[in-house]
């Protein structure tokens, strides 16, 4: 153990600027059911990007401080002020999930000693840091030989793939359409449904996505940028008989066309007209913001349809305990298969506040994942 111990925060002042840092912290102390965790791998997901950056317009971000220290500031139009009263003043944990040793247990021998000196996932917040204290509920033990690299996405990706497969059995659906999927997660999506043999269709952008999913086995993958791309969609459905979505890009109006099609592929049999459309109940779940520009909805679906909201915690609240434990329990077995994760570039904390990096990493490309190393 080590008294150095390192945070990365964001903060919003009342004079609506934005500070990114790096904070020296007190090492924690575990109590009873908690362990200190040394954080040696951390994944930086689309959902870290919205603590981490908040409402801030990151074109106008400076550097200051040193290469070892740095410090970001950028301003936040006044007009999201408002929203964020609550963080004003307040330096904001960032990180969602991440993984490393079990370097300090607390004394309850069946929870937190247990875990002593094994490599564990965790998640809670505030996994950009050197360690962290956590309670033994938010770990999740990796498989022995699991390194923490491979298991620093054990949550955030997987538990939301999965928990799309189970949402879809809960509410009666039969096959899933998923947008953005060459994404990490869309690749942990389509293993998963493979191995259970739920139909998926993948939606991507562009022709080397498409093979990258064809590669892994994908059946049905449907190019946006392409002229056929609403027939080849509706012809999918059809097959499929898919009427859940999952879409991560939630502006635009690709959620308007995922419904458009799954009417035209519900309403082909019907023989008298109708100004209410198909009785056929059609959902589309935004899970993301890739696009935070508007919804737009041109209504040509008929009134049995939804757009919701999709919050990974919500959905676990929903699914039950025991289907979550089950969940867990095949991410910890599958870590390195199913849902393996692909990370083309490793920083450093300081290195996640350098303007170059955040260039890179805040385009949110899909095939492009950071992992943050707080020990390097």
């Amino acid at each position: 153990m080590t008294d150095k111990n390192i945070q990365l925060t964001s903060t919003i002042s009342e004079d609506n600027k934005l500070t990114l840092a790096l904070k020296n912290i007190e090492m924690p102390k575990p109590n009873a059911d908690e362990v200190v965790i040394r954080i040696e791998a951390a994944p930086l997901n689309p959902s870290d990007l919205g603590v981490l950056f908040s409402a801030a317009d990151m074109s106008t971000a400076k550097q200051s401080g040193t290469d070892e220290n740095p410090v970001i500031t950028a301003d936040v139009p006044a007009q999201f002020m408002p929203s964020l009263k609550t963080r004003v003043g307040k330096a904001t944990q960032v990180g969602n999930e991440g993984a490393g040793t079990v370097v300090a247990a607390g004394s309850s021998p069946p929870a937190a000693q247990a875990l002593m000196g094994k490599t564990v996932a965790v998640i809670g917040g505030g996994t950009y840091r050197q360690f962290i204290c956590a309670n033994v509920q938010s770990c999740l033990e990796l498989k022995e030989g699991t390194t923490a690299k491979e298991g620093a996405s054990s949550f955030v990706n997987p538990l939301t793939a999965l928990a799309m497969v189970e949402t879809m059995r809960a509410e009666g659906h039969k096959a899933i359409i998923h947008a953005a999927a060459a994404s990490n997660l869309g690749q942990m999506l389509n293993r998963i449904c493979i191995a259970d043999g739920v139909d998926l269709i993948n939606i991507v952008r562009k022709p080397e996505q498409e093979k990258l999913l064809r590669d892994m086995g994908a059946k049905y993958i449907v190019n946006s940028s392409s002229d056929t791309f609403l027939a080849d969609l509706t012809a999918a459905i059809i097959e499929t008989g898919a009427t859940i979505a999952f879409d991560p890009i939630g502006g635009g109006q690709l959620t308007s066309d995922i419904l458009n099609c799954m009417e035209v592929a519900a309403a082909r049999d019907i023989k008298e007209h109708t100004i209410y459309g198909s009785d056929t109940f059609k959902q589309v779940y935004i899970y993301g913001a890739l696009d935070r520009g508007p919804i737009t909805l041109n209504r040509n679906f008929g009134f049995a349809w939804a757009v919701s909201g999709f919050l990974l915690f919500n959905a676990l609240g929903k699914l039950g305990t025991d289907t979550v434990m089950k969940m867990r329990k095949r991410v910890a077995d599958e870590i390195t298969t199913t849902f393996a994760s692909n990370y083309t570039h490793e920083v450093s904390l300081a290195e996640v506040l350098h303007l170059q990096s955040i260039a890179a990493y805040s385009k949110q490309a899909t095939g492009e994942k950071y992992l943050i190393k707080p020990q390097a």
